[in-house]
């Protein structure tokens, strides 16, 4: 058998039942007449009775889809058909926060470049709509795509939310990459537009991407519209300023829930990268179960260290879905040095904070002490990307904050989402992941395709579930 090691921290009876894994539960009961022994019975029900468990979300969750009949048509997998015949808009979804908590503060940008800026929900919502009304004028509509190389700020996020909610396709490159690379990406979805910012500042040196951006341009002939955000520099000529871009104000469109929503990546270690495709409707019910696991709630303050590129970019809409305000940190993770993001969890009052285990292990290595600021706020940490290591678990719970709930996760670009992570409930375990997610039947296989327990195998899923992408472009 496992070792069984040691709990590191375990929540009180009070605040499990805080949570809103817990007050599920309680729905679950109230509304479909249904008790679950603990939580591995809930898991059970939710891969069992995937109709079920599904619609329950949705209903629970308040999500806007509208339309459907049934909850799942075919099973296969690939193409499986989740909430036939229903409309949605992710970005209607999100927006409707600006109906409950107008003058709250929506997104919160720390930036070397821009300094730190601050988005009220109104702000957001009337943002958005005037971007998506300039982007209708230039000709983007239903399935055009439209790409971005931005860095992680408030322009990233409110240009997304614009896009999508005219039903239009996303997707972005980070500003680092290089212009093969983004090239190898954005040449096969033949964009409509290019969003992309000219220069920034990173660990203190103004970085000038124009002639890398030029380059870009020039190699997507499909474009009819560049448009800039200036970081240091002035506007380049052949190109439209981003932040002047107006229209008529357009509310987001209904569209099915199979509609493509965003286009990310594989690798690209064979051959080409594979430009991946998710719907609207996927995308959302995600956002809704991850409130579950990462115990998100309205008034909450959000942050993962991410670069643009990188899923967890996208993972950020998650938060915001579900009424949290999202602190964007587009700094160099170690300037001016490793303190930097904890300053910032401390000052900006974050409940949740997120990074890549490797961060983590530079952290400890460092010698680093969060603990000597205030972090009264803070009560989750995730981590992903490669797996934390038991001294990682252990330098948290030392130097970090001994009454915090640690939960790393894993999951994939492919789904947008976690196959395996945490669930505030539960205690934590150094090294170990906490449970595997609801409706996601993750199991190990041997190299014969049978189930193991306590031994190394594959990670499967063998169910379907609605973020699995709709296609490959």
């Amino acid at each position: 058998m496992t070792e069984v090691r040691p709990i590191l921290w375990a929540p009180s009876p009070e605040r499990a039942q805080a949570t809103r894994m817990a007050d599920f539960i309680r729905w679950l009961d109230a509304e479909r007449g249904l008790s679950f022994a603990d939580y591995n019975a809930l898991w059970r029900w939710s891969v069992g009775d995937l109709p079920g468990f599904w619609s329950a979300l949705v209903e629970y969750a308040g999500l806007d889809i509208r339309g459907h009949g049934a909850v799942l048509g075919r099973r296969e997998m690939p193409g499986s058909e989740w909430f036939p015949g229903a409309l949605c808009s992710f970005a209607g979804q999100v927006l409707a926060n600006a109906q409950k908590h107008p003058d709250e503060p929506a997104l919160i940008g720390i930036s070397e470049t821009f300094g730190r800026r601050v988005l009220t929900w109104h702000a957001l919502a009337r943002e958005v709509a005037v971007k998506a009304g300039g982007l209708r004028s230039l000709g983007v509509g239903q399935g055009d795509r439209v790409v971005a190389i931005l860095p992680n700020t408030l322009d990233s996020m409110v240009a997304f939310l614009a896009v999508t909610s005219l039903g239009a396709i996303w997707s972005q490159a980070a500003p680092d990459m290089g212009p093969t690379a983004v090239l190898d990406r954005f040449r096969q979805i033949e964009p409509k537009v290019l969003i992309a910012q000219d220069s920034y500042t990173l660990a203190g040196k103004p970085v000038d991407r124009r002639p890398q951006i030029e380059g870009i341009a020039a190699g997507l002939p499909s474009l009819v519209a560049r448009l800039m955000v200036p970081g240091l520099n002035g506007l380049s000529p052949g190109w439209a300023d981003w932040a002047a871009l107006a229209g008529e104000p357009v509310a987001p469109v209904p569209v099915p829930f199979d509609h493509p929503f965003w286009i990310v990546y594989s690798s690209g270690t064979t051959g080409n990268p594979k430009p991946i495709v998710h719907g609207h409707g996927g995308i959302l019910v995600e956002c809704a179960k991850s409130a579950l696991h990462m115990d998100l709630h309205p008034g909450d303050r959000y942050c993962w260290l991410t670069s643009s590129g990188w899923i967890m970019w996208n993972t950020q809409f998650f938060a915001l879905m579900n009424g949290a305000a999202v602190v964007l940190f587009d700094v160099a993770p170690g300037y001016p040095d490793l303190m930097a993001l904890w300053r910032a969890a401390a000052d900006e009052r974050l409940t949740h904070l997120g990074a890549g285990a490797a961060f983590y292990q530079s952290c400890l290595k460092a010698g680093v002490q969060p603990k000597t600021l205030d972090l009264s706020a803070l009560r989750h940490l995730g981590s992903t990307g490669s797996p934390l290591s038991p001294e990682g678990y252990d330098w948290i719970y030392s130097a970090v904050k001994s009454d915090l709930w640690l939960a790393p996760l894993s999951g994939g670009t492919d789904l947008c989402g976690a196959f395996v992570g945490g669930n505030p409930m539960l205690p934590v375990r150094a090294g170990e992941m906490q449970c595997r997610f609801l409706g996601n039947a993750v199991r190990a296989f041997d190299e014969a395709g049978n189930e193991v327990f306590d031994q190394v195998g594959e990670l499967v899923c063998t169910r379907p579930i609605p973020s699995m992408p709709l296609y490959l472009w």
